[in-house]
């Protein structure tokens, strides 16, 4: 899916723009291997040049929110006392809301953009990471390698970057991959909704959501792009679990 996202316009064997009334709901053969859309475009093209705006939105989103969420854990948990209680309320009425239902809403406020898109990913889940952050901090600042630098009269900037989130890493990059699969489905899932990337994109929620009125005549149409979703959604989530035993392996080593 990396190798598509990059090199996906090379690769894909037509332009998932072209269209032809004569391959309209065209069956899979050799010439399309996953058949035509109801504008007689190459399902196979689409799919490939759509790897790259999931990649694209649903990472540069994480990649912000876990920047924001590791700011605020480092700060809140270790400051601690009433600033912490305030900011981890705060955090809670956020997460008091299913994710969809605040996406939709941040959504028909803000417009529907790439930008904004961006925005969502990052207001969702940049409290999760936070809390996860918080977390380790909180067990970290006790550690006696904390008190020694304490001791030495290290600046609170060394002690939070040096010494303890480092030690906090193996974690977070655990948390970033399994935010990372709940974004790619959280932007299918809007582009299906038309709340996400807007027509002619080979968005694979766009996809699914043009297909299903042609259920019956023409399932393929639907049943690719669905696959291509499932599939990077359930290989994210196993690289988070193959993530996480490493980490816990390392762990226990050192």
């Amino acid at each position: 899916f990396v190798v598509l996202a990059i090199a996906g316009h090379w690769v894909a064997p037509y332009d998932y723009a072209a269209q032809s009334a004569a391959l309209r709901l065209h069956a899979p053969m050799l010439a399309h291997p996953f058949g035509t859309d109801s504008f007689g475009r190459d399902i196979l093209s689409r799919v490939i040049v759509g790897t790259r705006n999931i990649f694209l939105l649903g990472g540069v989103g994480t990649l912000i929110a876990v920047f924001i969420g590791t700011a605020i854990g480092l700060a809140s948990g270790y400051v601690g006392g009433i600033v912490d209680e305030i900011v981890m309320r705060l955090l809670d009425v956020l997460l008091s809301f299913p994710s969809l239902l605040l996406a939709l809403v941040l959504l028909s406020v803000v417009g529907s953009s790439n930008l904004n898109l961006v925005f969502v990913v990052a207001v969702l889940y940049a409290p999760m990471v936070a809390r996860v952050v918080r977390s380790m901090v909180l067990d970290l600042k006790t550690k006696e390698f904390v008190e020694a630098a304490r001791v030495r009269g290290e600046t609170q900037y060394y002690v939070l970057f040096r010494e303890i989130l480092p030690n906090a890493l193996p974690p977070l990059l655990v948390e970033a991959s399994m935010r990372f699969s709940y974004s790619i489905f959280l932007i299918a899932s809007l582009g299906f909704l038309g709340l996400g990337v807007q027509p002619p994109s080979p968005d694979w929620g766009l996809q699914v959501a043009a297909a299903q009125g042609y259920i019956t005549l023409a399932p393929w149409a639907l049943l690719f792009p669905t696959c291509a979703i499932a599939v990077l959604v359930v290989s994210t989530n196993l690289m988070s679990d193959g993530l996480r035993q490493v980490m816990l392996v390392g762990g226990g080593r050192g």
